[in-house]
Order: structure tokens, then sequence, then C-alpha cells
């Protein structure tokens, strides 16, 4: 911004400066269009804290972790590997105190303005939990000043660091954590694992940073309950050793002359599951899909090969076969040539997609594409179940429980991803009577009709669906008597919020089974008196995907 400041104040003392034949009217300027590029190019900025010692004896020193920092500091900071702009390397024991990463995170903040700003975080150090205020169990950082009997109140909390995280206004940022939250027992390993003791992280059992948000990438040395570990021979942190290589030019699985963080990434984390024999699983969490916009190494000089990724919990395990080869087990990606291929996810002998693609240079297609097209997000369903005002005197002297049938129209991740709009209408028609005095029934006929629109949240798991969420519906009752007493007719009609809920369980790749149940809130007159009353329905049925 300075350097755009001193252009346009060049521009001006031009503009002020006429030659003695003009008389107004336009100054020729010449910019130097280098340093106007250069004002208006992204930046690319990292902060990396590598804490190996601590203030507390009770924590375990680390042996790396300050080389890890600096190695990728070396790495990032290359003009031939990452060509950072901004490295800022703390490692000192004032510069990774609690206050002292809060201090470096806010003022990251004010440096990467830009929403295009490549932006990196990095952590090589220990984690663990403590229970919070509210008796709560949360996920920490250990600083350099972190307490042990008072972890809650003098180490970093992860819940803190991801608001903190959230608050960078890029849209091209990445979190790492080469530290483990798995609750590794230290003092319980035998004699002959003390030199593996000291290379591991404590923690806890969870997932880092679960909620990370759109557009930013959170990157962890290991998965759920595993250690990230240390070693003697690479000298470094066995994940950001490997990130660091892949940095090289080793990971650009593309080839398209630059390394993102995806791949850097996936190539760390088969490296490291391998150097490990499967013990450590590095884990990515990430919610952008397409074009990766983290470039960590290198620069896209070419079209790359065409890739096919997620990094979908859902499809965690899954294996990705490409012309019947095996690439890859999820999450990850790969890479493949160009042209027409046959595209499969598998577990075991079960095949969950088979699809045939046409894939360009260039091109990333993230798997869940596919399973979006090949499975249907549109369903109808006909019902049968059972309606019924909830309270006793409302079944008593409006209309008893009565059988009912229906049409539901559901269309998932509509208007959003993992939300369905659900449309229903059902009615029933038929005769009671009404017992208003002991030994006295009065007959009637009855037309009931009811429509509603759901809005509920999805959960799905292979087969089954299970959903809830808000519903509106309109409803329309009509008696008719005819006895000596009365001839006539009632009906009433009412607008009315409530609940929806239910599961559904495919067949196969059309049909499917559904249940559903509702509960709603609305307001009637009976005999001039006027009362809030609620009703329930509940249907089974058999659905159709299209």
């Amino acid at each position: 911004m300075k350097r755009l400041v001193l252009i346009l104040l060049g521009a001006l003392v031009a503009c002020a400066s006429p030659s003695a034949h003009e008389k107004g009217g336009l100054v020729p300027l010449k910019l130097d269009e280098a340093a106007l590029s250069n004002a208006y190019a992204p930046r690319r900025l990292a902060l990396l804290v590598g804490i190996s010692e601590f203030q507390d004896p009770q924590w375990r020193n680390l042996r790396y972790s300050e080389k890890d920092a600096q190695d990728l500091a070396t790495a990032l900071g290359d003009p031939a590997r990452g060509h950072f702009d901004q490295v800022r390397l703390l490692t000192r024991p004032d510069q990774t105190t609690r206050t002292a990463i809060l201090a470096a995170l806010k003022e990251l903040q004010q440096e990467a303005t830009r929403p295009d700003d490549v932006v990196v975080v990095y952590f090589s150090a220990h984690g663990t939990l403590s229970r919070d205020g509210q008796g709560e169990l949360k996920r920490y950082l250990v600083t350099q000043d972190a307490s042990y009997r008072a972890i809650s109140q003098t180490a970093l909390s992860m819940d803190v660091l991801k608001a903190e995280f959230d608050k960078l206004p890029s849209r091209r940022r990445l979190l790492v954590l080469a530290t483990c939250h798995s609750g590794s027992g230290k003092s319980l390993l035998p004699k002959e694992l003390e030199e593996e003791l000291a290379g591991i992280k404590s923690g806890f059992y969870a997932r880092p940073l679960e909620e990370s948000s759109r557009a930013s990438m959170v990157f962890a040395a290991c998965d759920w309950g595993e250690t990230a570990r240390e070693d003697e021979g690479l000298q470094n942190d066995i994940y950001t050793y490997f990130l660091i290589e892949g940095l090289n030019g080793s990971a650009d699985r593309n080839a398209d002359g630059a390394v993102t963080a995806t791949e850097a990434h996936d190539y760390a984390r088969r490296r490291t599951f391998a150097f490990t024999q499967g013990r450590q699983r590095p884990s990515a969490e990430i919610l952008e899909v397409g074009a990766d916009p983290v470039v960590l190494s290198g620069s896209i000089d070419r079209l790359g090969r065409p890739e096919l990724f997620s990094y979908n919990p859902r499809l965690d395990g899954f294996t990705l076969k490409v012309d019947g080869e095996a690439r890859t087990e999820l999450p990850g990606g790969t890479a493949v040539v160009p042209g027409h291929r046959t595209v499969e996810l598998t577990k075991g002998d079960s095949v969950l997609v088979r699809r045939e693609v046409d894939m360009n240079a260039g091109e990333r297609l993230p798997l869940e594409q596919l399973l979006a097209e090949t499975f249907p997000h549109r369903s109808l369903s006909v019902m049968g179940g059972l309606f019924s005002f909830v309270d006793g005197q409302s079944r008593k002297e409006l209309l008893p429980a009565s059988p009912e049938l229906g049409v539901v129209l559901r269309l998932e991740d509509r208007p959003l991803q993992d939300f369905s709009l659900m449309l229903d209408v059902s009615g029933s028609h038929g005769r009671h009577s009404l017992q208003l005095v002991p030994g006295s029934e009065v007959p009637f006929a009855y037309t009931r009709f009811s429509a509603g629109v759901g809005m509920p949240y999805l959960w799905r798991w292979d087969r089954l669906m299970v959903f809830a969420g808000p519903r509106v519906a309109a409803l329309y009752l009509r008696r008719s008597f005819d006895v000596e007493a009365f001839v006539g007719g009632q009906q009433y009609f009412t607008v009315s919020p409530g609940v929806v809920g239910g599961a559904v369980w495919r067949l196969g790749d059309r049909l499917e089974l559904t249940s559903q149940m509702q509960m709603m809130l609305t307001y009637v007159v009976v005999d001039g008196q006027g009362q809030a009353v609620g009703f329930t329905g509940w249907q089974a049925g058999m659905g159709y995907r299209f």
C-alpha cells in the first residue's frame, strides 16, 4: 500500500507542474508499470512457531520443534521454492509465550489485508487438554509459559487460536499443526520405549479444529487418537520433514510447476504413514473445493495433469481407482492422464460409484461432484399413516385419530448443502362419531387436508439418512352432521408452525423406505371458544429417487 501511495503522490506532483505552454488540460503521465503491478500483487506471509523448551519442568522438552520451524522458514523464504514475501519465525522463549503468540497473530491480521494474500500459520509444540471454567474438556497448545497445574489459564486454547485464525481477511489461509491430541500416557511406557517416548507429543482424542471456516485449510500431523512423533534420524517432526521435502518439487503430482498445499500435505501424509508403518496418519480438513488457491512452492507455469480428489470425511477410507488401478486411499488426490477415464470409489468388495468421465489438462474434479451426479438428490414418496390431535379433549371434540394418505417430495442439498426442502400433502375422508355425553354418540363425516413445507438438516451414513428440522403447514378440516338436533357443517382452516423428523433407508440406486413424523401447534375455535392445540402425524412408505 505504501508503494501505491508513493506512485500516486508522484502522479499528483506531475499534474501540479504543467508546462508554460499548456493551459489546463491533461498532462501525460509515465507510471512505473512494474511498481504499480507490485503494489497490487497479493502478498505471501508466514508465521512459524516452534516451542522446544518450557518453563514448567512437568512438560517434557521437545528436541526438534525449533528446528522444524526454522527448516520450514528456510523453505518458504527460499526464492527458488516458497518465495514468501515475509516469514516470521518465533522460537525464542520471549516469543513463544501465550501473550506473545496472540500478539503476533493480531499483527498478522493487520498485515494480510487482501483476500488473495497467501497466509501460512505453523505450530510445532506439545498439545494437551484441560477443563475450562465451565468444566468442559478443551484442547490447548502448550506455550513456553504454560503451567501444568493451570493449563486453561496459561496455555493457548485451540478455540482462541481458531478464532484468531478465522479473523484473517485472506481467503487463502493454511494452518499446520505439528502437534497431536492423542492422550498418550507417557509415564506408562516400558523402559525399552524411552527413546520413542522422547519424541511423543502429548494430547487427547479429538480431531484438531473440526470447524475450520470456508476457504481455509487445517493440516494436522496425526489423526484421531494418534501421536505425532519426532525422529532422531530425520532430526525433525516426521510430518514436517516430509512436508518440507515435498516443497522441493517432489510433491508436484500434476506437474504444473507448483506445489500446492494439498499436494504437499498428501505427499507428507503418504510418506509419514509409510515411515511410521501406519502408526501416524496426518489429517486434513479442507472446506474449499475446486481450484486449490494456496501455492506453497514454485509457480504454475503450464497446465498440469487433471486431478481427482476428496477431503470430505464421509469418504475417508474409500479407495480411488482409475481405469481399474488403485491410485490412493481417501482423503487425498491423484493426477491422471488426460482423456476418457473410468473412476471408481470402492471399500473392500463394495463399489460406491463407478463413472466414465472425460478429464482435461488443468482440471480438478472433486469426487463429491461425481457422487452428486451418480445418486439422485430428489425423491417422491407415497406415504400412509395416522393423523391425531395430541390432547384427549381435541380428539374427543374435534376428530379422533384417523388414517391418512399422502405424498412427499424431498429435494436434498437444496437450498443449502446438507439441508433438504420437503413438500408434502396428505388427507383423509371418512366417518366418525363424537361422544359428547356418556351413552350418546353424534355421527359425522369429515374431510381433512394438509399441506406443508419443511427444511430439515440431513445426517447421512452410507444407505441411512436421518433428518430433522422446522416445518410450516396449512390444515383444513370440515365436519358434516346429519342428526335431528343439528344438520349442517363446520370447517376450520389454520396455518401452523412445527417440526418434522424421520429416516430414510436406500434399498438401491432408486428405491428407498422412508418414515417421518410431524409435530405441529395450531389454534382452533370450538363452540365459540378459541384454544391452542397440537397435532401430529406419522407416515411410512416407499420412495423413488430421480
